[in-house]
């Protein structure tokens, strides 16, 4: 299983000093140490109106980081396909994979927040058809020869990047859901899985069906073995030296996660840890958590390490225990 790490870029200007521009470096130092340490990738989300997260436009934010790693995966989870014109998106994130020398990692969805569809002016009852025009109109765009595309949201005549991404055919494509039932159809389209479990999941076991499902859909519909599919889960992590690390550091900042966050079920740390959909500890706890998740049918586990307005000096510190005590785990 590789081990990846991601910010939703929760900010919290009514509770912490620490600016958007602050926040913007501190990530950017995050993401530099995390490719000096071996992490597979390092990914951050899209979100708009709201201190949930703090980069709209995470195309502009993962230029940055290219500029600033050599190795690492740079992915955006996820571009929110309804909000944007399909070739802007098409566009800004070829841009990305050419700066980072082809190592963009593109997780795509509908989106679920009311007040992000309610700003763009977007009906929610649209959402899917807008994200499955997107997500046509994008790869097509990818292949860099003219293309015509007439939908219902979406009229293009004969239109062709003059830029297109480095990696060939096209960069990953992960499409991200909440919803159990939605992970089938992800598996029957053939691509790449990517889920956040704490928000709606009611813990380790349901995930493992969901993954089941998922796989055994996208084996049905002929894209290959069951084994061959990609799922990638995103969990908050850390890794701590002793108990007090986790009740002055972890648990406060999920507390403050949860209390916070919008649309979510709102479940205190214990119940989190009980149902295994937090990942913070030991070492050997957290390695035990992967392992865990590794027989539950993941391939990727990104490690949300930020949560909750953590100081950046324990977010580096927590990464460096990863790197030194559980990436070697499973290398």
């Amino acid at each position: 299983m590789k081990i990846g790490i991601f910010s939703v870029v929760d900010h919290y200007p009514k509770e912490l000093s620490r600016t958007v521009a602050q926040f913007y470096a501190e990530l950017l130092d995050h993401a530099q140490l995390a490719d000096e340490l071996g992490f597979d990738s390092f990914w951050i989300a899209e979100h708009h109106f709201h201190e949930y997260g703090a980069i709209p436009a995470p195309a502009a934010w993962l230029a940055a980081a290219a500029m600033r790693t050599r190795r690492i995966g740079l992915g955006v989870a996820i571009s929110v396909l309804p909000f944007h014109n399909p070739i802007t998106v098409a566009e800004e994130y070829a841009m990305v994979d050419v700066l980072s020398g082809g190592r963009l990692q593109f997780g795509a969805g509908s989106g679920y927040l009311q007040h992000e569809f309610t700003g763009f002016g977007v009906p929610v009852a649209d959402k899917y058809a807008r994200f499955d025009e997107a997500l046509d109109i994008i790869n097509l765009a990818w292949k860099g020869e003219p293309f015509s595309y007439h939908g219902r949201f979406n009229h293009i005549d004969n239109v062709a990047l003059q830029l297109v991404p480095l990696q060939k055919p096209r960069p990953p494509i992960l499409i991200a859901v909440l919803r159990n039932e939605a992970a089938r159809q992800v598996g029957e389209r053939g691509y790449p899985l990517m889920t956040i479990p704490y928000a709606t999941s009611g813990g380790l076991p349901e995930l493992a069906q969901m993954v089941a499902g998922y796989r055994q859909a996208y084996s049905a519909a002929g894209h290959g073995a069951a084994s061959d599919a990609t799922v990638v889960c995103a969990v908050h992590a850390y890794v701590a030296d002793n108990a007090e690390g986790i009740e002055r550091h972890a648990k406060p900042a999920i507390d403050r996660y949860v209390r916070t966050r919008l649309y979510a079920v709102s479940r205190p740390y214990e119940l989190l840890q009980q149902k295994q959909l937090i990942a913070c500890g030991s070492p050997q706890h957290v390695v035990a958590m992967l392992r865990a998740y590794e027989t539950a049918g993941f391939d990727k586990f990104l490690c949300m390490l930020d949560f909750g307005g953590m100081e950046q000096r324990e977010v580096a510190r927590s990464m460096k225990r990863l790197a030194a005590e559980v990436l070697p785990a499973f290398t």
